[in-house]
């Protein structure tokens, strides 16, 4: 299906200053808000300044600085703005009308913030802030519209980006479908590899900068499909070239691209916010989230006892008792728990009945005693739903706990492989009968994990694994159907692997989300993401057992579990440190929140869990880390511009010590090493960097944030930012490779043009 690219992001909110863009645009990305939020910070502030009979000359000379300031922020983001029209010629139009808006915006209001030379500014001869406010507020309104546009639209080249590399994997897939030749097989499968390389680095950037939490897990999902998959469609496809007339490998091969073009498929309507007609987005609601709303509806009796009706209430109840009946019908849940969720069901209709009874009367009226009743049945209703809450979770992660560790053996996987190289059909027969019904129980456990999950992005990582042991388990029985009819065919039994690795993997996934769900249901870590992020091999062989991963043995893991200890406690000091912020979205806060999701998946490698599978994902995560870590070297030489001459020398000897400890790190992650011992000595020394530069961290953000109060308590702003750096401006033709033409037009170069604005806090 073509898809074209669609707006991703704009403003949709507004200030207290009556200021808002334009209703149809919504931010959906963080780096769109991020580049925003500078500029409505300065405009804010001229808004916003306080009337006085007089003006100081260090007021009037801080107005005209801040307008000044926007106007040639303005005048060099636009012209990145006309350089991206100039060679996106479909968007040249529509981003040459928004340039010319923001740049007559951007000088009246500058015009308007020309102050500092008057002797009245307020004098009828010339028409100033203080003269024309409503002038100034059209002319931030004006701004803000066109300069979000200007954004809009050089995502939109983002998505293009994205569709176009998609549509190239889809045409390469639609060429491997139907190639008949080991030889011509290998050639195409090389360029495929490279393309989905390039899905994956495109993908992986996007998700990383979605706002929507559950965008974000469903495009980790899909993306987690393709990468598996990737391997999957090599082997079902050379065992289909291998045994042409045989049934079951086709049935194997066909699923591997069915499959990898619904993951495809769904990356583009979450990139592009399109969903095929008819189709409802909404997943069913889980108990949790009822339980949670309903709780609130009764609890805002306490406030105001007419904002909503008994029957409203009643049917939130009967909905939240529906769903408990998926686990009092399930045939793995326990007697125990379908008696005593059956019991609290029964109790919550009697809370409920009884509320609704002092609820009305206290309509009618108003006593104290009333109120106390009402009181009384509103904790006890409240009391009812929470023993409802845990006795749904006790039975949906014991259940998952008792699967898991009763399949952890794999036992049929390795009957089928057994029975597969035998040429015993009979006995596969009788093994793909039982994966079955495990495949039947585990896809139960994911539906009843989903509704006690806690999280929308933890309910979707419930349905894609329900989704991944529905389809895998099918694609296992059809693997060794193909290996019983071919019992010495080579590449016939390196599929049946490969599928019962992919099998093992969710098993494995499986573990570490039943933690997750049961440190959001204990109030801990709620709300840490971990990194996700697609491997990135250097180089792509037609023939992938070249880069097959290594990973950590159980003697490895005793080593290293010491430091691994070590970096998860200083995630911990870190997450408390950026919680003290006031300012949740400062540069510094969230590169800061960034590195420490990015080092507690590296302690869930130290553990063999988590995401970060291999000795390879590790090393990427590494990079990535280094990278984060100078970035916010950056932010952090850039603040110390607005800090006090005394406080500068120390933040910029911090910051020096970053710069180099992350180049420290990214080295070593890069280091090629070859045999075992020598990549377990590279994961040590890059957990042992990545620890001491979270150490670093945990000293760096006490100090920034200390700063920071000291500054606003003591004069009421900060230093102005130093000038805009003619060097930061690279829009000329030398920008032809791909990585400069992406550095250069895009997100990341209007970026360049409006965070350095000067931040001026109204007095």
């Amino acid at each position: 299906m073509a898809t074209s690219p669609c707006s991703s992001s704009g403003v949709s909110s507004s200030s207290s200053s009556g200021l808002g863009a334009d209703a149809g645009l919504e931010i959906r990305t963080r780096s769109v808000e991020q580049t925003l939020v500078p500029l409505v910070s300065q405009i804010t502030t001229l808004i916003n300044h306080k009337d006085k009979p007089k003006r100081s000359d260090k007021t009037l000379q801080a107005i005209q600085r801040v307008g000044q300031a926007v106007n040639l922020a303005v005048g060099r983001f636009v012209t990145v703005g006309e350089a991206i029209a100039n060679e996106n010629h479909e968007l040249k139009k529509e981003m040459s009308v928004a340039c010319i808006e923001a740049r007559r915006a951007g000088e009246t209001i500058a015009q308007l913030t020309d102050v500092a030379s008057l002797d009245h500014p307020e004098s009828d001869s010339h028409i100033t802030i203080f003269t024309d406010k409503t002038g100034v507020v059209k002319a931030a309104r004006l701004l803000l519209s066109s300069v979000t546009k200007v954004l809009v639209l050089a995502d939109r080249i983002v998505i293009k980006q994205i569709i176009t590399s998609r549509n190239k994997v889809l045409a390469t897939m639609e060429q491997l479908e139907k190639v008949s030749s080991f030889q011509e097989f290998v050639q195409i499968f090389s360029q495929f590899g490279n393309e989905m390389v390039e899905f994956a680095h495109l993908t992986g950037d996007r998700q990383n900068d979605l706002k929507d939490e559950k965008k974000k897990a469903r495009m980790a999902a899909s993306r987690a499909v393709l990468e598996k998959c990737t391997m999957m469609l090599l082997t079902a496809s050379k065992t289909c070239l291998r045994h042409p007339d045989c049934e079951s490998a086709r049935i194997n091969k066909d699923g591997v691209f069915h499959r990898m073009r619904l993951a495809l498929e769904q990356v583009i309507e979450i990139v592009t916010d399109s969903r095929p007609t008819g189709e409802n987005e909404m997943a069913p609601i889980s108990i949790y989230s009822g339980i949670k709303e309903f709780k609130n509806k009764v609890e805002g009796l306490r406030e105001n006892l007419y904002f909503l009706s008994k029957e409203n209430l009643s049917t939130m109840l009967e909905v939240i008792l529906e769903h408990t009946e998926d686990f009092t019908d399930s045939a793995y849940t326990s007697h125990e728990h379908r008696e005593h969720i059956l019991e609290l069901s029964k109790q919550a209709k009697m809370e409920l009945e009884q509320l609704v009874s002092v609820w009305m009367q206290a309509q009618n009226q108003k006593t104290k005693d009333l109120m106390e009743d009402l009181e009384v049945a509103i904790l006890k209703t409240c009391q009812c739903m929470n023993e409802l809450k845990r006795e749904v979770h006790s039975a949906a992660t014991s259940l998952a706990a008792d699967l898991l560790k009763y399949h952890t053996d794999h036992m049929v996987l390795k009957a089928l492989k057994i029975t597969g190289v035998e040429g015993n059909l009979e006995a596969v027969a009788e093994y793909t009968c039982k994966l079955s019904e495990q495949k039947e129980q585990l896809a139960e456990m994911c539906r009843l994990l989903r509704h006690v999950s806690g999280t929308e992005p933890l309910e979707i990582t419930c349905i894609h694994a329900e989704d991944t042991f529905q389809v895998t388990g099918p694609q296992i029985i059809s693997a060794a159907e193909t290996l019983a009819l071919h019992p010495s065919s080579k590449i016939a039994k390196e599929n049946l692997e490969v599928f019962c690795e992919a099998w093992e993997s969710q098993l494995s996934d499986m573990s570490m989300l039943l933690r997750e769900i049961n440190d959001v249901f204990e109030g801990r870590r709620g709300e840490k993401r971990v990194y996700l992020s697609l491997p990135r091999p250097g180089k792509h062989n037609a023939n992938l057992k070249a880069l097959k991963p290594v990973k950590l043995d159980t003697e490895e893991q005793a080593k290293i579990a010491k430091l691994g200890l070590e970096l998860h406690l200083l995630t911990s000091d870190m997450d408390s440190e950026t919680e003290k912020w006031e300012d949740q979205e400062n540069e510094i806060v969230q590169h800061g929140q960034g590195m420490s999701s990015m080092a507690y998946s590296m302690y869930l490698f130290t553990r063999g869990e988590g995401l970060l599978k291999t000795t390879q994902d590790l090393f990427h995560q590494a990079e990535i880390f280094a990278t984060e870590g100078t970035k916010l070297a950056s932010a952090l030489h850039a603040f110390s511009d607005q800090v006090h001459n005394d406080d500068k020398p120390l933040l910029l000897l911090e910051a020096e010590k970053l710069i180099s400890m992350c180049k420290q790190l990214q080295i070593t992650a890069k280091a090629s090493v070859q045999g075992k011992s020598a990549t377990f000595t590279k994961v040590d020394a890059c957990i042992l960097k990545t620890r001491n530069v979270m150490t670093l961290l945990c000293q760096l953000l006490p100090l920034c944030c200390k700063l920071l109060r000291k500054n606003k308590a003591g004069n009421g702003c900060l230093k102005p930012a130093p000038p805009w750096r003619e060097d930061k401006i690279r829009t000329g033709t030398n920008a032809h490779t791909p990585e400069r033409r992406a550095e250069t037009f895009g997100i990341k170069s209007l970026e360049n043009h409006v965070t350095n604005m000067t931040f001026l806090e109204s007095k």
